[in-house]
């Protein structure tokens, strides 16, 4: 008998990481729940891209040809001066990856493929956790206590599990210097499958459009020490970004007036995260909450991904048992982990840099295809039990 079968496994977050693990465990037997502190599917944030073996756990999700459907084909970009004239073109090689869609449209997808085999809680947390030897004991903000055979904290960068099990932030959170709004609006512009970047000494701001050009996505970057702010509280996100671009040229007045009306906007430090190790008891993080590369890195979505497959594939193939299971999901994740931190701060220190030209901007474009790829991940083939 499988000894896998009803273990049950509770996982915090529902943004890529949680529910691709919810995927695979359902698939290898066990029996898994999410909780998700917002009270539905969030819609914004970027357009993620997919590289090298991140396809290759799409691939064998069966969910390829529906992401290939879902991608944003966005073209080159312009960049702007502060009076809107172009001054040179961002190809589309050098920030898109083999393939891009919106981070709203993946995590719907990855909804869809497990709600049926999964439980979600939707508009609660997790407010405590006690491990014994025969599991954890966790209680809610909302919900009822109750007992699970493990806990992974898929809950990203301010991540609540890490906390209660690990310690305080502040202990593994490294701040690199940069924060970013981005948020949903129509695209007032008119613009088709490309965006506009303007650039100014230590800040960016960019507009680009979404679902076959029917919606935008904007986005403000500056840079900054680190701030201390409430995580939570939207309306001081957007006047931290007010202030900061106020009396900057090109569309940046209308994109302020739009930011204050947008429901579904994004705030935070681009930092990244680092631990001597991903698992206490049973507990275990996954994705940005153990080993966040920072959105400078490009490969955030595809650590998610990776990172599910192998840790519920090392469950399975250990039929169980955590603490094996944990120790050979960390052993393969750490040499990818560390490739992607180090081009998450190389791109920050470049962030703010001034505008290249553009004969290297084509020389980068025209390189781009051989860094798509990195260093190979060697996936094992954790064969699902055909009887789960």
């Amino acid at each position: 008998m499988n000894k896998t079968q009803n273990q049950t496994v509770l996982i915090s977050g529902a943004g890529v990481a949680g529910p691709a693990l919810a995927y695979w465990l359902h698939r290898h037997g066990f029996t898994p729940t999410i909780v998700e502190r917002a009270p539905h599917l969030r819609d914004g944030g970027y357009a993620v891209d997919f590289r090298g073996e991140a396809i290759d756990v799409l691939d064998r999700m069966g969910l390829l040809q529906h992401i290939e459907a879902l991608d944003t084909q966005m073209g080159d970009a312009a960049m702007v001066d502060a009076d809107g004239r172009p001054y040179a073109t961002l190809p589309a090689a050098i920030f898109a990856g083999d393939l891009e869609v919106l981070k709203g449209d993946l995590t719907r997808l990855l909804y869809e493929a497990t709600r049926e085999n999964t439980e979600y809680l939707f508009g609660d947390s997790i407010a405590g956790l006690h491990q014994d030897e025969n599991g954890v004991h966790v209680t809610f903000e909302h919900a009822a206590p109750r007992r699970f055979d493990l806990v992974v904290g898929a809950d990203g960068l301010h991540s609540r599990t890490r906390a209660l099990a690990f310690g305080p932030e502040e202990q593994y959170v490294r701040h690199l210097g940069i924060y970013t709004a981005i948020f949903n609006l129509d695209n007032y512009l008119g613009l088709k499958n490309t965006g506009h970047l303007y650039a100014a000494p230590g800040k960016a701001a960019n507009i680009f459009t979404a679902r076959d050009n029917t919606e935008a996505r904007a986005a403000f970057h500056f840079a900054a020490d680190h701030l201390e702010y409430d995580h939570r509280d939207t309306a001081a996100h957007k006047q931290i970004i007010a202030d900061r671009f106020a009396g900057e040229g090109w569309e940046v007045p209308r994109l302020l007036k739009k930011m204050d009306a947008a429901q579904e906007f994004f705030f935070d430090s681009n930092a990244q995260v680092e631990m001597e190790s991903w698992s206490a008891g049973r507990v275990v993080l996954l994705g940005d909450a153990g080993y966040c590369a920072g959105p400078t890195s490009g490969r955030g979505t595809s650590q998610a991904l990776i990172g599910a497959y192998l840790l519920a594939g090392e469950l399975a193939a250990r039929e169980g048992d955590h603490t094996a299971a944990f120790a050979a999901y960390e052993q393969q994740m750490r040499p990818y982990v560390a490739e992607h931190q180090a081009l998450g701060r190389e791109g920050a220190e470049r962030f703010f840099l001034p505008a290249p030209t553009q004969e290297v901007l084509d020389m980068l474009a025209a390189n781009a295809p051989e860094n798509t790829r990195t260093k190979p991940v060697r996936l094992p083939d954790y064969t699902p039990d055909p009887a789960a």
